[in-house]
């Protein structure tokens, strides 16, 4: 057991204090003195190694030998035997007469809640069977970069920029492929988003793909009736994710915790100007070179039909 951050013995003076007065023969107030406590102190741990050794000298547990006020083991049995029926808390402290409050501080214990009694649900994961049958669309907006920030220099109030403003990264991910388009864009308007769209179709034709359809979150921009226009005038779908739930859009979002950690991030940028023009190697590098789990370790571009055209592209 750990010492008390304010004790002034520890096992091993404890110890010495013993060795002093048994085998040194020094005085009991000698003793204390020197150490700093009490005379009472000196003959409680002599006391203590008398009668268990050195043992004896450890600190113990500041827990009472004697608790009759604690719930009887049967009684907790039984609320926790309760709880695995999906009671609530009343109920089960109705059942038992027990206080609403004891029962509670049990199931908080023995880590009874409800959400922890369920097994999570199974992770339903998906993935088109060709490219460009579903495209996931998102946004992440970052703050402009005037001088170095506090992700680099660690210095969160020196270093905070007032009033310089906002961009918005637009990306784009096929389902199938993992093939990543993105651009900066100063806004998230309908506008912005349509421009983006364009440049998106225009992106993968290059490569080989024809999108059918787009998947996004319900953002304004995206539940615009202009860009409903857009979409239907372009011969495509447009399917959302259930609302305040990002994890149905996760190849999207999965993508943006990259371009953060790789990109965005990952270099100590004294402008945003200089992110900006990092933005195509690291699209580069993702699509052609970085190695993906889902894909068994190879790169998205691995995973299109058209290989071989590409690498005319490529080179």
């Amino acid at each position: 057991m750990n010492s008390h951050s304010k004790a002034k013995l520890t096992a091993l003076s404890r110890a010495e204090i013993v060795h002093r007065v048994r085998e040194l023969q020094q005085p009991v107030a000698v003793v204390a003195a020197a150490f700093g406590v009490s005379i009472r102190t000196v003959f409680k741990w002599l006391a203590r190694f008398r009668s268990e050794g050195l043992r004896g000298l450890r600190d113990r547990s500041s827990r009472p030998l004697c608790s009759p006020r604690t719930t009887h083991p049967l009684r907790v049995a039984r609320v926790l035997a309760l709880r695995l029926r999906k009671l609530p808390g009343f109920q089960i402290a109705h059942s038992t007469k027990l206080a609403k409050a004891t029962v509670s501080r049990l199931l908080h214990r023995h880590r009874h809640r409800l959400a922890q009694l369920s097994p999570p649900p199974p992770v339903q994961r998906y993935e088109r069977a060709v490219p460009g049958e579903l495209i996931h669309f998102d946004i992440k907006k970052l703050a402009r970069i005037e001088r170095l920030g506090h992700r680099i220099t660690g210095n969160r109030q020196a270093d905070h920029v007032r009033g310089v403003g906002w961009e918005y990264l637009h990306i784009a991910i096929d389902d199938h492929s993992r093939l990543a388009f993105a651009q900066l864009l100063p806004d998230e308007s309908t506008t912005s988003a349509i421009a983006f769209l364009h440049a998106t179709l225009t992106f993968f034709r290059k490569h080989g793909i024809h999108p059918q359809r787009l998947y996004s979150d319900n953002g304004s921009c995206y539940r615009s009736h202009l860009m409903r226009a857009t979409v239907a005038a372009l011969g495509l779908k447009h399917r959302f994710t259930r609302p305040y739930t990002p994890k149905t859009n996760g190849k999207a979002e999965r993508f943006i915790q990259t371009s953060l950690r790789e990109w965005a991030y990952a270099h100590a940028y004294s402008h945003s100007r200089q992110r900006s023009a990092r933005l195509p190697f690291f699209l580069h590098n993702y699509n052609w070179h970085r190695p993906h789990h889902a894909l068994n370790l190879r790169s998205p571009i691995s995973r299109l039909p058209s290989l071989n055209n590409l690498l005319s592209l490529h080179t």
